[in-house]
């Protein structure tokens, strides 16, 4: 992962861009990797570890409507966390990462392994998610939500990304 957090970092530095994230079922894991390339201050300013659904409201403005209707683990929260982080950081990208780590916790609708991943970009108006089914450990799912995410936010800063 440090490898792709590098070349991510490069990009950004290159096109003197910033970055953002908002974290869930990773717990900081991804603002950890990117943290591990030097230079990082560079390009990463903000990242918010929201863990509860309460601090989904209070930190990054998901709407409480959103976690009840379609719950932490969905589409429109990945969304609006990831609005939510460029919002408040005012940065150029933002990655969100909202899932179910396991070994509990999934049902057959969510089952454990589930992520859904968010990309922002300021001045685009949408945000691109997608959702993933990871197998594994709940550090292996958490490992590769990061390296996912971290992969596409470096296929998100081709130029024709949310245009």
């Amino acid at each position: 992962m440090t490898k792709l957090a590098c070349a991510v970092g490069r990009l950004l530095k290159k096109r003197g861009q910033t970055l953002s994230v908002a974290e869930s079922c990773t717990g900081g894991l991804l603002a950890g990797c990117l943290t591990d390339a030097a230079g990082s201050s560079e390009y990463f300013l903000e990242a918010v570890v929201a863990y509860s659904d309460a601090s989904k409201v209070r930190l990054l403005g998901v709407s409480r409507r959103s976690l009840e209707r379609f719950g932490a683990v969905s589409e429109k929260v990945a969304q609006e966390m990831a609005r939510g982080i460029l919002k408040r950081s005012h940065t150029d990208f933002s990655i969100s990462i909202t899932g179910v780590a396991g070994p509990s916790g999934g049902s057959w609708k969510k089952p454990v392994g589930t992520v859904w991943i968010g990309i922002a970009r300021k001045g685009s108006g949408r945000v691109w998610v997608r959702r993933f089914l990871f197998s594994g450990s709940r550090l292996q799912v958490r490992k590769k939500a990061v390296r996912q995410a971290l992969d596409s936010l470096r296929r998100a800063l081709r130029p024709s990304f949310l245009r």
